[in-house]
């Protein structure tokens, strides 16, 4: 054992290294070439990581019916349409979107002229609007008509966001409407 120490000692000095007692036995098991992981000396290890953000639609919800209260001829009836919300979870840098309302005339019986209030005697106004998420919502009071006008403008959001209000509608009722339970369609769309 001693011989065999010597020599380890001996091979250290001629090679010019110097060793510690404890760490000639640990040389001889670990060869110097051997490396422990293969970065660069004094490098450390990157891990490149990733997730994914989903994303998701661009949709609105409406009340499936209302019931705007009664009125006589000649008058004016007014009523809450219900909750309306558009809901943008598009995760977008530069979110926008436009909500549209249009309507069917309100009928009543067999829809003859004096069963016919024109949709055109109707005003829409969307009131507050009640935003979520990053967005800026301007809403504009319009007169219904067949096409699609605009109602609600969501623009500058980024990210998810989302837009709540709860029009008003008011229908001008003509003199010569016959009595009965007036009906039409309000139809909402966003894009």
């Amino acid at each position: 054992m001693f011989t065999s120490v010597f020599r380890i000692l001996t091979a250290a000095v001629v090679m010019g290294i110097a060793l510690a007692p404890g760490a000639a036995s640990a040389a001889m098991l670990r060869p110097a070439a051997l490396a422990y992981s293969n970065t660069p000396a004094g490098s450390d290890p990157d891990t490149t990581t990733t997730f994914t953000v989903t994303v998701g639609l661009l949709t609105m919800t409406a009340p499936a019916g209302a019931n705007l209260g009664s009125g006589a001829p000649g008058t004016t009836i007014t009523g809450s349409l219900g909750a309306v919300t558009v809901t943008d979870d598009r995760a977008l840098l530069t979110a926008a979107w436009t909500a549209t309302a249009s309507a069917t005339d309100w009928t009543t019986g067999g829809a003859t002229t004096n069963e016919t209030i024109p949709a055109s005697d109707a005003t829409y106004t969307p009131g507050t609007i009640t935003t979520t998420g990053t967005i800026t919502s301007t809403g504009t009071n319009i007169t219904l008509s067949g096409a699609a006008q605009t109602v609600v403008a969501g623009t500058a959001g980024v990210g998810d966001n989302s837009a709540t209000w709860n029009p008003t509608l008011a229908v001008a009722v003509p003199a010569a409407a016959v009595g009965g339970t007036y009906t039409a369609t309000v139809i909402h769309s966003v894009s």
